[in-house]
């Protein structure tokens, strides 16, 4: 019977893989688990008995999973997610829960998103945790293998538009949060400021540029150069805030959604002008695996976060002529 062979699995040991796997580190793992290197290194021998197989191998870079580890890992990563999921209590109960909730965000949530749901989400459950982490290139990824429950950043709504900049693989959920225009902002006395704001004179400026996703591109980028033309990006940063705060310095424009562009006028004193072309929407979309679907608690924080930002999109929005 497949009993016996199961009574020799010891599960942590499964655990201990799978987080070598995603490290290729025994610090990093003794770290995530909690656990010393020297234990580490004795589940690592444990397991290169069970398998029959060294598994990893030194290089300069870390270690590296042999062949069998690779097919390891495949099957790790949905076993132990339908693990977790069979743990799971059927119930989610906020009130006494003390979850920890990871998701990754882009940057400008920050300010335009989490303001709204988290008196809410705290007030209902005020033991869970909210674990945020930066979106990236990672992230589909990190919600498929379940280090993260839910993501948010900017999609594309038009679906020819969103395979140019960002698709979400088959097995994300996702759901709209609200739609934002793209607008821009340049420092106040910025002499752009005394011309007439048409598409030729933004084309003559010099541009900043967020780099989303590893993506030196947007949406906006590949439209125009649909029709022949193209903007001249002087400078690509990481981030919003930082693309706005160099603004505050130079004669730079940069383009971004409007909410947040209105929230770093306001701070940073600068001037709002509108986008002098046609672009279709964004709208900020809210991204969990199918495996979470059903799970109580995470159904719950997505009511709770798409409930509290329904109304966002109505917001009035003014720029400059």
């Amino acid at each position: 019977m497949f009993f016996e062979k199961l009574t020799k699995i010891d599960l942590n040991l499964l655990i201990c893989l799978h987080v070598l796997l995603e490290e290729c580190n025994v610090t990093y793992t003794a770290n995530r688990l909690h656990l010393s290197q020297s234990a580490v290194s004795k589940n690592l021998a444990k397991l290169r008995e069970q398998f029959n197989d060294p598994l990893f191998t030194r290089t300069a870079y870390g270690l590296k999973p042999t062949p069998r580890a690779e097919k390891l890992k495949l099957k790790l990563q949905p076993l132990l997610q339908d693990l977790e999921a069979f743990t799971r209590p059927e119930n989610f109960i906020p009130e006494t829960s003390d979850r920890r909730f990871k998701m990754a965000l882009v940057e400008s949530t920050y300010p335009l998103i989490l303001p709204h749901f988290l008196t809410e989400l705290f007030t209902k459950a005020p033991q869970v945790t909210l674990d945020t982490h930066s979106w990236d290139r990672h992230t589909f990824e990190h919600l498929q293998n379940g280090k993260l429950d839910l993501g948010i950043t900017g999609k594309d709504i038009n679906f020819n538009d969103a395979q140019l900049t960002m698709m979400p693989p088959k097995d994300i959920c996702f759901q709209e949060i609200y739609r934002d225009m793209q607008m821009c902002v340049v420092r106040k006395n910025h002499p752009v400021l005394k011309k007439p704001w048409t598409l030729d004179t933004y084309l003559k400026e010099r541009h900043i540029q967020v780099r989303c996703d590893g993506n030196e591109r947007w949406l906006l980028d590949y439209k125009l150069a649909e029709v022949g033309l193209e903007r001249d990006i002087a400078v690509l940063v990481p981030d919003f805030n930082s693309a706005a705060s160099l603004c505050t310095h130079s004669d730079l424009v940069f383009t971004a959604p409007s909410h947040y562009i209105h929230l770093m006028a306001k701070q940073l004193d600068m001037a709002v002008l509108s986008l002098p072309t046609e672009l279709p929407p964004m709208a900020y979309t809210l991204f969990w695996h199918q495996h979470q679907q059903d799970d109580p608690a995470n159904s719950w924080l997505r009511n709770i976060i798409i409930s509290h930002c329904k109304d966002l999109s109505n917001s009035t929005i003014a720029a400059y002529p």
